[in-house]
């Protein structure tokens, strides 16, 4: 159903609950603080999209009955807004957010977005915020988009009704001790989907599936999990919150998406950039022992992650089966193409180099 004559209503705010803006060097926390506006549009069977507005950020009012509170349809997005070196604002591949975030949708039977219209009021919302885009250096203002099933009803079917809101997070620079090197150890026990499942959505239920195992690695001392196919558990797939690649000198190799796997906004662009380079790119079916034997013998000269929220993540070791295996020899160390990538790519955030791939989206 399209949606693009909606007009979007924007309310004026109660300036005695007004928040302040990031002040410059101010240390922010990820998902900590948000905005003072939100943007909010309901969806039910006889009006389909309707009432879109741009309102105080507050809390929603659900029924307890609320099908997402029970069933959880719910798909989320998150992407970023970058303050640029003339003093505007610009969006990273928010198109391709919502892209996927209509992907998601229709997999847990929630209504689909007109994605440009999507768009027009995100973009109407960051300018009316834009004072929340810090820029400090590598701060930035997160965006979440987020889509629920909201029927009051206890009982499992489609949803009928569904609320779309986008909120705003100040946030800091990811790496605030520096670009450094993260340990990872490789889950044996858990698995967070199967193919057929919901691991190719971006939904809760997949990020609530990993929790278990976070916490647990965590109390070993590593950094995150990198998950193996739910099947034998013998492939790789992705990292808790990144898509993974390795690197075989001038190769870099990714898990195919199969299903299971996230198709990462991050991980297209850290291929295209690739790919644009001139490098060597493959995506493949990739086993745990193989990957092992590699990073002993040295085929595999560099790890890396990548995510909306670190962009790109060195990884310095692969913990499994009882033992420990530091990449490139040294789990402190930076590979070379993982600094580039990450130079590279939060440089056309920035807007400090060249975009070749039309992907930043100004706002103002």
């Amino acid at each position: 159903m399209t949606i693009t004559k909606l007009q979007i209503s924007v309310r004026e705010l109660d300036k005695a609950k007004l928040k302040q803006p990031p002040a410059a060097g101010q240390k922010l926390l990820f998902g900590k603080e948000f905005s003072d506006r939100m943007f909010i549009l309901k969806y039910t069977p006889d009006k389909g999209w309707h009432d879109a507005e741009i309102r105080q950020y507050e809390n929603l009012s659900l029924s307890p009955a609320a099908l997402v509170l029970h069933y959880a349809p719910e798909v989320f997005e998150g992407l970023k807004a970058y303050r640029q070196p003339d003093g505007g604002v610009a969006m990273f591949r928010p198109l391709d957010n919502f892209r996927r975030m209509n992907v998601s949708a229709e997999r847990v039977c929630l209504p689909a977005l007109d994605i440009d219209f999507a768009l027009s009021a995100l973009t109407e919302l960051v300018r009316l915020e834009q004072n929340w885009v810090s820029s400090d250096a590598g701060a930035s203002l997160y965006i979440r988009p987020t889509l629920i099933g909201i029927d009051p009803y206890v009982g499992l079917k489609a949803p009928e009704e569904a609320l779309f809101y986008i909120i705003l997070s100040p946030v800091g620079a990811y790496y605030a001790q520096g670009f450094e090197p993260v340990s990872i150890m490789v889950e044996d026990k858990y698995v967070r989907a199967v193919r057929g499942g919901l691991g190719a959505a971006k939904t809760g239920a997949n990020y609530a599936a990993s929790i278990l195992a976070g916490q647990l690695a965590k109390k070993k001392g590593f950094d995150q999990v990198l998950w193996l196919d739910g099947i034998e558990q013998r492939y790789v797939e992705e990292v808790g919150s990144m898509n993974i690649f390795f690197v075989y000198g001038e190769k870099i190799v990714t898990s195919a998406l199969n299903g299971s796997i996230l198709p990462g906004i991050t991980r297209d662009s850290v291929l295209k950039l690739s790919k644009h380079w001139g490098l060597e790119v493959a995506e493949d079916k990739l086993d745990i022992d193989q990957v092992i034997a590699d990073i002993a013998s040295g085929k595999i000269t560099e790890i890396f992650g990548s995510g909306t929220a670190a962009v790109v993540s060195p990884v310095g070791a692969l913990y499994h089966e009882g033992r420990e295996y530091a990449v490139g020899g040294a789990k402190t160390k930076v590979g070379a193409l993982t600094q580039k990538l990450y130079d590279n790519l939060t440089g056309i955030q920035y807007g400090k180099i060249p975009d070749p791939f039309g992907w930043l989206v100004r706002v103002l």
